[in-house]
């Protein structure tokens, strides 16, 4: 099925979880995906997996510079793009009292700096009618344990989509939001969860989602897909909660 051919699209975080599972799915329905990652073996690893529909950028997403060279790939590649989803954060779990300023600076840098320049620098290159989408989280509105600084930064991004869904509407450009729930994906090993606690600590989440598990990589990019694709043509600055209903506990 090639009901995307010739679109092109550009993922942060697309070389692992819920990145590289809608790279997947974008791909097989005949676009061009560009993965930006900041681990350069994550990112050759995803492109090789992709296939010849794909390529790599590796940078650091904080650093504007990367954004540059993504916007210059797409420029001379492509000459344009269709859809920007991106995706790419981190989240340690520290209680307020523990948060040092430079994790503070971390988090900010690579969950809401990355995507407030990244959306500037490739906003020119937009196609009419495309579409942006930010990955945030339920944790933007539903407390969890020490995610005091990793829900701030989700909640900034959520206020700069409200704002371009408005900017970018003269083009027909749409902006939405993605807020998972724990889904399992690579990121988990990453949130300070000791291997040996971790079978206890994911029953204890899938504990309190009324679905009784985490969700799945592909249930998120499905989701994804839909947001940037014509399927959703008359959704604009919402925000798709996919988790399974734990919001509602």
């Amino acid at each position: 099925m090639n009901r995307l051919a010739n679109k092109v699209a550009v993922i942060t975080g697309g070389n692992s979880g819920i990145g590289l599972g809608t790279a997947k799915l974008l791909v097989a329905a005949g676009a061009n995906v560009i993965v930006v990652g900041r681990r350069a073996d994550a990112v050759h690893a995803a492109v090789s997996e992709l296939g010849d529909k794909a390529l790599g950028v590796t940078g650091n997403l904080a650093d504007p510079k990367t954004h540059d060279d993504v916007a210059s790939l797409v420029s001379h590649r492509f000459g344009g793009l269709d859809f920007y989803f991106a995706n790419a954060g981190i989240n340690t779990l520290e209680s307020s009292s523990e948060v040092s300023a430079d994790s503070y600076d971390l988090h900010f840098a690579t969950n809401t700096k990355a995507i407030f320049f990244g959306v500037q620098k490739i906003a020119p290159l937009m196609r009419d009618r495309g579409a942006v989408l930010l990955t945030s989280s339920i944790a933007s509105y539903k407390v969890f344990d020490g995610h005091a600084v990793y829900a701030g930064t989700k909640a900034a991004i959520e206020a700069f989509a409200r704002s371009w869904a408005l900017e970018f509407k003269a083009r027909g450009i749409r902006v939405n939001v993605m807020s998972p729930g724990p889904v399992d994906t690579p990121i988990l090993s990453k949130l300070g969860v000791a291997d040996a606690e971790r079978p206890a600590f994911e029953a204890a989440v899938a504990g309190r989602i009324p679905l009784g598990r985490l969700g799945r990589p592909g249930e998120l990019a499905r989701a994804a897909l839909f947001l940037m694709s014509d399927e959703s043509s008359f959704i604009n600055g919402v925000n798709l909660r996919v988790d399974g209903g734990m919001s509602l506990t």
